[in-house]
């Protein structure tokens, strides 16, 4: 390994590597952080190439701390948790009627915005941020007034409530030239816009594929973007066939700019879920954000 001499190691990853280090186990904290398990594991490697050693033993069920991975984490955990609390103080005594809601890019984009911009028209006196961000995890929305995370809902430090259930569609501008779509492997034969695989931690189209028993290797002309907002643009403009999340494509397929291709919809089993820190009450601000969001999700069931 060559060590990175330049300085202090990237903090996101040795989030990651504290989440491993306190669970004990990559899977556990792929659940927790709301990425998958090959996320975490590059993000450890990452980790150990930019400190030029070990942190793990990996063992075929289970990981141990190396010696220096003891030490490392020893030294992290207590910085990470002050500076989560110094974060949180600061906020909360300068917030006034600031409202903080962390979500990713996608969420940010497609449906947070405009829910923003209607809720500001009805209470001016409010200002909600929006930090957008694809490395979230259930510490960072902790240190938000409010966040959008996506899972099972299972998280003990949370107050979670449902916003809406993950199903994902194949969808395509409105004159993209195919045939009518009888099975899903008819798909493989279009040109497909796909999520970096390297830079994407959720659903691409192996995942989608894998769901209905048909076995996907990209082709040489496929699209690869790293964020759902580029995918979905391309698929706009009728560069090839993209996969569309029904909350954030529903509006646009209602409204006439895409339209969904095929029957086949893959429904996960997950949802997003609108959370806060359940140790700490929300300001009268944040309830009242959180309030017209969710008004607005059941005014649409």
């Amino acid at each position: 390994m060559v060590p990175n001499v330049t300085g202090l190691p990237p903090l996101h990853a040795l989030m990651y590597f504290e989440a491993v280090a306190r669970l004990h186990s990559f899977t556990k904290a792929a659940d927790e952080l709301c990425v998958t398990q090959s996320a975490v594991s590059k993000q450890v490697r990452n980790l150990e190439h930019s400190l030029g050693f070990a942190l793990f033993e990996r063992q075929h069920r289970s990981v141990k701390l190396t010696a220096a991975g003891d030490e490392l984490i020893a030294a992290s955990q207590p910085l990470i948790r002050a500076l989560r609390e110094c974060v949180t103080r600061i906020r909360h005594s300068h917030g006034g009627n600031v409202v903080t809601v962390i979500c990713t890019q996608a969420v940010a984009h497609y449906w947070l915005f405009p829910k923003v911009v209607e809720f500001n028209q009805l209470r001016p006196d409010v200002t909600v941020h929006i930090i957008s961000t694809n490395e979230i995890t259930v510490e960072s929305c902790a240190e938000h007034d409010l966040g959008v995370l996506y899972g099972k809902g299972n998280w003990s430090s949370l107050s979670c409530e449902k916003l809406y259930d993950e199903e994902v569609y194949p969808i395509c501008s409105m004159d993209f030239e195919s045939p009518d779509i009888e099975k899903p492997e008819q798909l493989l034969g279009l040109r497909l816009v796909q999520l970096d695989p390297q830079k994407w931690h959720w659903m691409n189209w192996e995942d989608w594929f894998n769901h209905f028993d048909v076995k996907y290797v990209p082709t040489a002309n496929v699209l690869v973007y790293n964020q759902v907002t580029l995918t979905l643009n391309a698929s706009t403009r009728g560069l090839g066939v993209a996969l569309g999340w029904d909350f954030m494509t529903k509006d646009m397929i209602d409204s006439g700019m895409i339209r969904r291709l095929g029957p086949y919809s893959f429904k996960t089993g997950r949802s997003d879920y609108l959370v806060h820190t359940a140790s700490r009450p929300l300001s009268p601000a944040a309830q009242a954000f959180k309030a017209y969001l969710l008004d607005t999700v059941n005014a649409k069931r």
